[in-house]
């Protein structure tokens, strides 16, 4: 839900997973020379011209939330895989921390590092590659026959990540067998196996045909739905990044120009760079309608007795057409207006709140696509209210705040 800031409120409770602080990555024959010159504000052209050395990661510093699908965006050369290697230490940082569960892992030694990669930590990349002499589930047991598991215990788990994945029938085939985005999923079961609590996926559908990589995309929410895990991911594809992202983090030249949700991003882009990633983005298949709603209409706890003259009382105050009925736990139970609820009060009606209930009124789930509402929302003369899964009322869309986001969306 945007708040009046445009931040979204999602996971914002949720514990720090992975913090990196003022990380840099140098890749050339003078680090040192060239890490200084980065501290000194020289630009990563500059840095290359005078030392030969490229600035990789610039003093990138971010959080991400146990839970999320965190994503890293950019142009090629941006720093996206670069940052991502850093975060298993596939790639060594030249200066910074980098702590997963509140440990520095740049301090750790190897043992200790592999260790963490073998209980914590899982990766996907694009190619799928998968051994050739293997079939499906000894591809995907690999990793746990690198890492001494026992045979019985290790295809026991890679059984239960391939039918995690819809491959369990396929488990003694061979990978030739096998269509591209199937193989991807063995791809996805292998990282699986190990029950991570953490995903690392570099670009790890971009090899797939649109239609496969939609399926793909869908099959990684399920799974993240069934068993939450903190996933970053690596994409250059906007779309994609806005379908599965909850937040979205832009690199330029290996620094982190903005983090946030792909709806604050949207709205309120850092700069000119930023904006023009997103300039042709069609916001209507990107949001869904929790990141439109406002808390603006008068809302009203159902007591019997009270709510009538309650509402009435304030939708007049506070010059507002229509109100809110909320029951105790926040539900919603339906909207009045001021002129059904004078009609029914004025007719001396029992129960004049609950017959003033505007009838032609159907909640909106939160997680519908803006682009399934937005009609109903321009036929209606009402506020659409929108509700969560548990039919909590978290907030209301109006013509004027579609247009609003629309607007300022452009």
């Amino acid at each position: 839900m945007i708040s009046d800031t445009g931040i979204d409120d999602k996971n914002l409770s949720a514990k720090v997973k992975i913090r990196i602080e003022n990380v840099f990555k140098v890749f050339g024959n003078k680090p040192d020379k060239a890490l200084a010159l980065s501290r000194s504000g020289k630009e990563k052209a500059d840095i290359y011209a005078e030392t030969g050395s490229t600035i990789g990661v610039n003093d990138a510093s971010l959080e991400i939330r146990e839970g999320e699908i965190f994503v890293i965006m950019g142009l090629s050369g941006s720093g996206k895989s670069t940052l991502l290697r850093l975060l298993n230490r596939l790639i060594e940082p030249s200066a910074g921390s980098i702590e997963i569960n509140g440990t520095d892992i740049t301090k750790m030694s190897n043992r200790e590092l592999i260790e963490l990669r073998r209980r914590d930590m899982s990766m996907v990349f694009q190619s799928f590659a998968l051994l050739p002499n293997r079939n499906v589930i000894n591809n995907t047991a690999f990793g746990l026959e690198v890492a001494g598991v026992d045979e019985s215990e290790r295809h026991t788990k890679a059984l239960a990540a391939l039918k995690a994945v819809g491959l369990e029938a396929y488990a003694t085939s061979s990978p030739d067998e096998l269509s591209g985005g199937m193989k991807q999923r063995v791809g996805l079961a292998r990282a699986l196996a190990s029950e991570p609590t953490i995903l690392l996926m570099d670009e790890a559908f971009s090899a797939l045909d649109p239609l496969i990589r939609t399926e793909m995309q869908d099959e990684l929410m399920r799974l993240q739905a069934e068993h939450s895990r903190t996933i970053v991911f690596v994409s250059h594809d906007l779309d994609e990044a806005m379908r599965i992202g909850d937040r979205v983090c832009i690199m330029q030249n290996g620094r982190i120009i903005q983090v946030g949700t792909p709806d604050e991003i949207i709205l309120k882009p850092a700069n000119e760079y930023v904006r023009s990633f997103f300039r042709n983005v069609d916001i209507a298949h990107v949001f869904k309608a929790r990141n439109v709603v406002r808390n603006n209409q008068i809302a009203v706890f159902d007591r019997q007795g009270v709510a009538a003259p309650v509402a009435l009382g304030r939708m007049q105050q506070d010059d507002h057409d229509v109100a809110i009925i909320l029951g105790s736990g926040k539900e919603y139970l339906g909207m009045i207006s001021l002129e059904s609820l004078l009609e029914k009060v004025n007719a001396d009606d029992a129960d004049p709140y609950r017959g003033a209930f505007l009838q032609s009124i159907e909640p909106i789930l939160a997680d519908e696509p803006l682009s399934d509402v937005m009609g109903r929302i321009a036929d209606s003369r009402w506020p659409a209210p929108v509700v969560d899964e548990q039919k909590r009322y978290i907030g209301s869309i109006s013509k004027s705040s579609l247009l609003e986001v629309l607007d300022r969306a452009h």
